[in-house]
């Protein structure tokens, strides 16, 4: 017997301080990558978009991984790529001083 399975979050990652440090302009770029993080580990998603100051996902995620780890290693991959990324210099000027 088989059986049919399918969860899906809705995730929104806002920025530090709800800055606008995710241009418009180059966030496709971004949503790709956060597509890779999703295909590795083996989710699925159906929809990304957002703004400026957040970002919305809606995913599906095998059950193999836990909601809490697939989130942490979307956000903690995403922040890091951002910030060596000079397509999005805001984003690593965010925690220095003015």
């Amino acid at each position: 017997m088989s059986s049919f399975r399918q969860i899906l979050y809705h995730i929104v990652f806002r920025t530090k301080n709800s800055a606008n440090t995710l241009p418009l302009s180059e966030s496709e770029e971004l949503y790709r990558y956060i597509w890779g993080i999703i295909k590795n580990k083996n989710g699925m998603l159906l929809r990304i978009n957002g703004m400026e100051d957040h970002i919305h996902i809606l995913s599906d995620l095998p059950p193999t991984i836990s909601l809490a780890d697939y989130v942490r290693e979307m956000k903690s991959s995403s922040s890091h790529w951002l910030k060596i990324n000079p397509k999005f210099p805001a984003v690593g000027r965010m925690d220095m001083p003015p």
